[in-house]
C-alpha cells in the first residue's frame, strides 16, 4: 500500500487539536492519509480506553480519513527503544508515505516529546536494507522505505513553527473533529475531574492560536509545524 501521508500521535485527539486542519485540506486535495495512535489514551483523567476508540474513529469519519490503527504502547510510559521501533518501521514500510506527521519536538506531556523522536528515529532506520521486519508471514520481508520528509505538529508549548498551513477553509470542521472527543474537553455538565484540557480556556484556544498563526500570515486560520531540514523551493514565488 502506497499512501502520501502518514500522522502518528502518542494519544487519540493529539492529531485532531494540532494538524487536523492541515490533514482535512490535504484530503481534500485527493491526498491519502493514514492515522496511527500509539496509544489508547488509558490514563488520560476522563473517558476511557473504550470511549476514547470510539471517539477517535468518530472524529477519523469528520477528517474524511479512512484508516485509523492503534499500536497499544503504553500510555504515558512510552519508549524510544529497538522494540518500539520495529513496530514504527514496520508501520513506515507497510504505507509507504511520502511525508509523515507526528508529535511535538518538546512538549508538556512527557509522551509527546519521546513519541516525536521514536517516530523519526524509525523513520530513519526504515530506510537500512539490513534491518529485516515483517508483518503476517514470516517468510515475507517488507522492503526499505524512508519517509522524505518528516513534519513534527505544534502542540500545548507555544513553539515558533518552521512553516504555517492556512486552515481558513478547514477550521470548523477541524473543531467538529476535536470536539468528537466528547469526554475529554470542556463540558460544563460533566461531574468528572477538571484536566488542563478541559476548561473553557483551552477549547477557545485551539481556535485562537490558529488565528493568531493566521494572523502573522495574512490568513484567517493557520496551523504550524517544525522541520528537521531546510525545506527546498525551486523559485522564490513558490513561497506565499
Amino acid at each position: 500500500m502506497k499512501i502520501d501521508i502518514l500522522a502518528f500521535g502518542a494519544h487519540p485527539d493529539d492529531i485532531e487539536l494540532s494538524c487536523g486542519g492541515t490533514l482535512i485540506k490535504e484530503i481534500q486535495n485527493g491526498k491519502s492519509v493514514v492515522l496511527i495512535d500509539l496509544t489508547k489514551g488509558e490514563l488520560g483523567t476522563r473517558g476511557t480506553a473504550k470511549t476514547r476508540k470510539q471517539e477517535a474513529a468518530n472524529a477519523a469519519d469528520i477528517l474524511g480519513v479512512s484508516l485509523r490503527e492503534n499500536m497499544s504502547f503504553s500510555d504515558g510510559f512510552i519508549v524510544n527503544d529497538k522494540t518500539h521501533q520495529l513496530e514504527i518501521i514496520k508501520k513506515i514500510r507497510q504505507y509507504r508515505p511520502e511525508l509523515v506527521l507526528c508529535n511535538a519536538v518538546n512538549d508538556r506531556h512527557i509522551d509527546h516529546g519521546t513519541a516525536s523522536k521514536l517516530v523519526s528515529d524509525a523513520c530513519f532506520l526504515s530506510g537500512l536494507m539490513k534491518i529485516e521486519t515483517h508483518l503476517d508471514d514470516p517468510n515475507e520481508i517488507q522492503k526499505p522505505w524512508r519517509p522524505k520528509s518528516i513534519y513534527h505538529y505544534i502542540q500545548w508549548k507555544m513553539l515558533q513553527p518552521d512553516f504555517v498551513v492556512d486552515i481558513s477553509g478547514q477550521m470548523d470542521q477541524k473543531m467538529e473533529a476535536v470536539l468528537a472527543y466528547a469526554t475529554q474537553f470542556y463540558d460544563p455538565k460533566s461531574q468528572a475531574p477538571e484536566t488542563p484540557i478541559t476548561s473553557k480556556n483551552f477549547i477557545e484556544s485551539i481556535r485562537y492560536r490558529a488565528a493568531d498563526l493566521g494572523r502573522v500570515v495574512g490568513v484567517e486560520y493557520a496551523e504550524g509545524f517544525n522541520v528537521e531540514r531546510f525545506p527546498a523551493i525551486d523559485s522564490l514565488f513558490d513561497l506565499k
